[in-house]
């Protein structure tokens, strides 16, 4: 029999306090996974690891505040993103969900977890600390506006190769799907001791570090895998962007996770977030 095609991920939104939240939705009867992007990044990130997890997972990946589509926040806080995650949630009406996260989004998926415990059957965070020392002020020289496409990514530098999915044009010229100033500001905030909502949820979690990180070191990473009980370390050869460096090997190594959690009835979640 020929094999059956991959559906395209489909764009929709929420609303929360008057803000748009995009997400793409993979759909399909699968089970769900919540994914969320690091800084600069979007949802579209996933659409690879989407296909891989098909039909299986039902993957919606979000634009999270003040990124992609997604419109800015009055804030970057944690309770902010996790509250965006949470909404998101509820909006789709099912859960327990596997919450996916890379860099900022890994911080805000164990610190759903810790919060909000009910919503989240297990972790996968992708090269992300315990404890956060970023700096991203060198993207405030960035420019708002180019007149051409070659003008940004000349602009842009060293940082293009990592921006394309993020680069738009717009009726006044060329330039990013996010704020600079807003990047600089979210990652100001994500700074700082994140120990206790890390080993504050008891679900299981797969941390997954690329050996070639200057993002999350060995021995911090080998430290959060011992002092959580239910969680795998896998180290795979890759750089802080494990899902776009290694994309096979980072697929398999959640595949191998997710086959090995046991099944567990979604249940109907209200609209307006009472049982998180």
């Amino acid at each position: 029999m020929p094999a059956t095609p991959t559906p395209e991920s489909v764009r929709a939104a929420v609303t929360v306090a008057g803000r748009r939240l995009s997400y793409l939705d993979s759909g399909g009867p699968g089970q769900l996974l919540l994914a969320l992007h690091g800084h600069f990044a979007e949802a579209r990130t996933f659409t690879p690891l989407a296909r891989q997890l098909a039909p299986d997972w039902r993957v919606v990946a979000l634009d999270q505040r003040g990124h992609g589509y997604s419109d800015r926040p009055p804030d970057f806080s944690r309770d902010g993103y996790v509250e965006d995650a949470a909404a998101v949630l509820h909006h789709l009406g099912s859960g327990p969900a596997v919450v996916l996260g890379h860099s900022l989004g890994g911080v805000n998926a164990y610190h759903l977890a810790f919060r909000r415990p009910r919503l989240v059957r297990a972790l996968v965070i992708e090269d992300i600390g315990a404890e956060v020392d970023g700096d991203l002020s060198f993207c405030l020289t960035w420019p708002h506006r180019t007149p051409t496409r070659a003008a940004l990514l000349e602009a842009l530098g060293g940082s293009a190769p990592h921006l394309t999915d993020a680069v738009r044009e717009y009726g006044d010229g060329w330039g990013l799907a996010f704020h600079p100033e807003d990047m600089a500001a979210s990652q100001r905030a994500l700074n700082g001791d994140h120990w206790q909502a890390w080993l504050g949820s008891d679900c299981p979690a797969l941390l997954v570090r690329g050996s070639r990180s200057g993002v999350l070191p060995a021995g911090h990473a080998r430290a959060m895998a011992a002092g959580r009980p239910g969680t795998r370390l896998v180290e795979l050869p890759a750089g802080h962007t494990v899902h776009a460096t290694d994309p096979g090997g980072f697929a398999a190594a959640v595949r191998a996770f997710l086959d090995g959690l046991p099944r567990r009835p979604h249940i109907r979640l209200p609209p307006d977030g009472s049982a998180g």
